[in-house]
């Protein structure tokens, strides 16, 4: 119950998130009806929770009239705030010129007030020292507020001040977050993470405007932001840049709390983002002790998978140590086809070959995943986070196939065994200096060590004929030191520099046997490599509103990465020595029209770059299994690396519009133009190699000269009563999303007219429908998402092409109370096969390789408990 005398001090508390780390809340902070409002300020204590105190005597003789128990917010980076008199409330009563919770950046804004039902949004109880005596809501949820009389707010306007407090958690809303930034950024919150049973985090990502996956459709794949690839796309956990090796898929998304996918870079997040960043950010603890479970069941193809989740927080000596323990554990056995086709024609004598492989391999993977977040207050302006993170993985594979049209066998049997291990530890203090000066140290380090074995065993009319085993082992070092320091200063700006350096090294021990000896082509190139990679980079940004109309950004960000590998012993010793430089101005704009309260456009003009990957700066080979010695066809080539190799560097112009819609939706559409120079690309050449006496055919990367990519992305989501003015109300809980985004890319060099960018498809279509049935804890969804026939001018001599894609998603959703909900989903309904086609012409002979993969339905049942 509260006293009729608590409002005093009011507080909002964001539980989990860091004031000045995410940056979220403005200076101020404005609620009211007309005239007679609240006003508080945001009180930044170090990395503790945001604070809105309300001095009481902003109260007196500023009654507002409270109403029954709905909910209204104000502005994107307040959750919740206040209580409205009506539903009217929900289309009038908006004020101008308050400063409202903007990430941090303490801009002026309009302060919006939306009404909706208390379930949905959380609810600030205004003590009733405003009204002059409690609601009846407050002390019976049934009974009818009622009005107050300005001889009662008087009266407890003079009442004895007594200090209490009332303290709400929560935090802002994704689309808070988004309307929030002035960088266009999309953010997906737990609910939509969790919404389809997703086992991979690719999954959730792909029904995003712009971006496909690498792998088959079900099991998701190395993500690729308006459809590139390859190193494109840069990925943050935490803000911090992922390790070597890293997948999105290896994070289940049970343990992330959200995403944010930035179109653009910013100097504090990285410039090395030429199609964009997403940032992972782990679940945070929570200042109350919970329990959630969750036990997940599946079929793939008929092959069981299953999954657990555990997550427990807590808190401890009087609130000063909150903590959270994450465990994951996930079984997968899946199984895939081999059937590949290659067809030959010489041009000249109309000569035509024919070979293919036919079979199949079952894969079985095995993975444990915990991470612990620690917030520790050490004082009331120093903050200590300790973020461990530690992965286990291991996996077998098991196959083999048919072989026709290779004199040299004609049945191969493969068996691979794969360990890794992961641990990472982050560690930041936090310190604030009175007023508004905040300074951050972080050290981050980890070891990721794997081991692959694997051995092929051909034969020839059911004889063995040869055998390869292949070893490989590999650590990985990676330490990292940053600090940063930022000011907020009383003229609308927010100023932060810091500065990074980062060592990585890697050590790999390759072993290579044929029928039980070492291969004398290899020994040529050593079996050790010793790789090392020093980062530097430092930066500095400032977010300014000089308007309530105008928000800016402006930074500048400078890089140097230097790569040192030496491949070992051997006498063919190529040392490789590469440093790149990088200095990335970049701007943005935030424009609110005067005219309209619910659109904005942004504005962007940034440079990127992308620099090379160690695999292919390195110049060791890797020999083609089928045809190892002697000639090799151009449909199957060795590979090697180019130590010359320069970063790619790419300049955009983007230009959005969005708007907000009442209720939480929101359209929005976004144009870029990007022209990127020095792009990498493996090219196809004949070669004379050391490791063969016989001319080879080998894919290596070079520099080419430059390519245009231009993008246009669009993106609708609301509610039907916000398309419909009245709706039946059977319809009224449904809400309806799609996205369509359109790619056109041009490589100078490479013969048109599909000279794109490598697997960049001509574009994505998402459409799909949330449901809530009325009367019922029971929810269902549909998504339905098309990416078109791509074809590709990979290099001079070839192409690549891949068949349309299309995926079907459904889910159903009953909570049995509020400590369990069902979940049942079913992905990749109505599967179509995959089929990849690989043509090489190099004259006189044209080649033609097909490979068709099959796709299944995955069904999966899950159980989430809370206690």
């Amino acid at each position: 119950m509260i006293s009729p005398n608590s409002a005093a001090l009011i507080a909002i508390e964001s539980a989990g998130v860091s004031c000045s780390r995410n940056r979220k809340f403005g200076m101020a902070f404005s609620v009211g009806d007309g005239a007679h409002g609240i006003v508080g300020t945001c009180r930044h204590d170090g990395q503790a929770p945001a604070r809105m105190t309300v001095p009481q005597k902003k109260f007196q003789g500023q009654v507002p009239r409270l109403g029954p128990p709905a909910a209204f917010w104000a502005g994107p980076g307040a959750r919740a705030a206040g209580l409205c008199r009506s539903d009217a409330d929900a289309q009038s009563l908006a004020h101008e010129g308050m400063r409202d919770a903007r990430m941090g950046m303490g801009r002026r804004a309009t302060v919006r007030r939306h009404c909706a039902p208390m379930h949905r949004l959380a609810v600030f109880l205004l003590s009733t020292s405003l009204a002059g005596g409690t609601p009846a809501w407050v002390q019976a949820p049934a009974a009818q507020a009622t009005p107050p009389t300005p001889v009662a707010a008087a009266a407890a306007a003079s009442a004895p001040a007594a200090l209490d407090k009332v303290v709400v958690t929560g935090g802002p809303t994704p689309e808070m977050r988004r309307r929030a930034s002035t960088a266009s950024k999309i953010v997906i919150g737990r609910e939509e993470l969790l919404r389809y049973g997703d086992g991979a985090l690719g999954d959730v990502l792909r029904r995003l405007p712009g971006v496909t996956l690498g792998g088959r459709p079900g099991r998701g794949g190395d993500v690729r932001l308006r459809g590139l690839g390859g190193g494109f796309t840069q990925i943050l956990i935490d803000g911090d840049r992922a390790p070597a090796g890293f997948s999105v898929d290896q994070l289940p998304p049970e343990q992330v709390e959200r995403i944010e996918v930035m179109r653009a870079p910013t100097a504090e997040t990285g410039a090395r983002a030429v199609a964009g960043t997403i940032n992972i950010i782990l679940r945070e603890p929570l200042a109350q002790r919970s329990h959630e479970l969750r036990l997940g069941a599946s079929l793939d193809h008929g092959e069981p998978q299953w999954d657990a989740h555990w997550t427990r927080n807590g808190k401890f000596w009087d609130d000063s140590l909150v903590g959270a323990l994450n465990v994951s554990l996930n079984q997968q056995r899946r199984y895939n086809d081999t059937n590949t086709r290659t067809t030959t024609l010489n041009t000249v004598t109309g000569a035509r070959g024919l070979t293919s492989a036919l079979g199949g391999n079952l894969d079985r993977r095995h993975n444990l995943n915990a991470n612990g977040r620690l917030r520790w207050k050490l004082g009331e302006f120093t903050s200590l986070h300790i973020a461990p993170v530690l992965s286990f993985a291991r996996g077998d594979n098991a196959g083999g196939w048919a072989q026709t049209g290779v004199s040299r066998f004609d049945a191969t049997q493969t068996h691979s065994d794969s360990r890794s291990s992961t641990w990472r530890l982050t560690t930041t203090l936090q310190h604030r200096l009175p007023p508004s000066t905040r300074l951050e140290a972080r050290v981050f380090g980890g070891r990721t060590q794997s081991t692959n074995e694997s051995e092929r065993q051909d034969a020839l009319q059911g004889l063995p004929a040869r055998r390869q085993d292949d070893r490989t082992r590999t650590t990985d070092d990676n330490l990292s030191l940053s600090t940063k320091w930022s000011e907020q200063t009383s003229r609308e700006h927010n100023w932060v520099t810091g500065a990074e350096v980062e060592w990585t090294r890697r050590d790999q021990l390759r072993e290579s046997l044929v029928d039980g000896q070492s291969r004398p082509e290899l020994a040529e190139f050593g079996d050790n490599l010793q790789a090392r990679t020093q980062r530097i980079a430092a930066y500095t940004q400032d977010e300014w509103s000089p308007s309530p109309q105008w928000s800016t950004y402006l930074g500048l960000r400078y890089e140097q990465i230097r790569t040192e590998g030496d491949p070992g012993q051997g006498p063919t010793r190529i040392a490789t020595r590469n440093t790149s430089r990088v200095l990335s101005p970049l701007a943005h704009a935030l424009w609110k029209p005067t005219w309209s309260k619910s659109d904005q456009i942004r504005m962007s003009l940034t440079r990127s770059y992308r620099a090379p990957a160690l695999n292919d700066l390195i110049a060791r080979p890797g020999i083609n299994a089928t045809y190892p010695t002697g000639p090799n066809p151009q449909n199957s080539p060795d590979w090697a690396g180019n130590p010359a190799l320069k970063p790619e560097l790419a300049t955009a112009l983007e230009i959005g519009w969005e708007r907000f819609l009442p209720s939480g939706g929101v359209l929005t559409a976004n144009a870029s133009v990007r022209d990127i120079r020095g792009l990498i690309r493996r090219l196809l050449a004949q070669e004379t190699v050391p490791w063969d006496a016989s001319p080879r055919w080998v894919s290596r990367p070079r520099n080419l000269d430059r390519a245009r990519v231009v993008a246009l992305e669009l993106e609708a989501k609301a509610r039907v009563d916000e398309l419909w003015d009245d709706p039946p109300d059977w319809l009224r809980p449904l809400l309806l999303r799609g996205n369509l985004a359109l790619f056109h890319s041009q490589v100078d060099g490479l013969p048109g007219p599909n000279n794109r960018l490598e697997q960049q498809p001509k574009g994505t279509l998402n459409l799909g429908a949330d449901y809530r049935f009325i009367g019922t804890s029971a929810s269902a969804g549909v998504n339905l998402g098309v990416v078109p026939d791509t074809l590709v001018q990979q290099t001079p001599l070839s192409t690549w092409r891949q068949n349309r894609r299309r995926v079907a998603d459904v889910y159903l959703v009953w909570a049995q109370g509020p400590e369990l909900t069902w979940r049942l989903t079913a992905s990749n309904l109505a599967p179509l096969d995959t089929l990849t086609t690989t043509t090489v012409s190099a004259a006189p002979t044209v080649t033609q390789t097909e490979n068709r993969q099959r796709t299944f339905t995955v069904w999966g049942v899950r159980a989430e408990m809370r206690f």
